[in-house]
């Protein structure tokens, strides 16, 4: 079923509030709504993360994607859509993103 291709405009969060950055490889290439299309490969850093364990810092520092689109690409990377897993990697292991679209007009498989 198609879905919202993710870009630079998303909000992407670790479940214990960090927010994600994105340096986005294809700045230059392909855009939906004036920001650029998010791949998979692009390097994800999550900032503000308050996750510890028995009150020692654990945060979560990356994210890594799974299931990007199977038809869509760019730059010859697959994009990510809003039913990409995105893991967040750190102190709790892999727990899954929370992941706001910032567009919903461009869907993809």
């Amino acid at each position: 079923m198609p879905a919202p291709v993710l870009t630079q405009a998303a909000t992407i969060m670790c479940p214990h509030g960090g927010r994600a950055t994105v340096v986005p490889k294809n700045t230059g290439q392909v855009h939906v709504e004036n920001s650029p299309v998010l791949v998979q490969f692009d390097v994800f850093t999550i900032a503000a993360c308050v996750f510890n364990i028995s009150g020692s810092p654990a945060p979560c520092l990356s994210i890594q994607w799974t299931m990007p689109s199977t038809v869509l690409f760019a730059n010859g990377e697959p994009v990510l859509l809003t039913t990409s897993t995105g893991l967040c990697m750190g102190g709790s292991g892999g727990v899954p993103a929370i992941v706001t679209p910032g567009q919903t007009t461009v869907l993809a498989d």
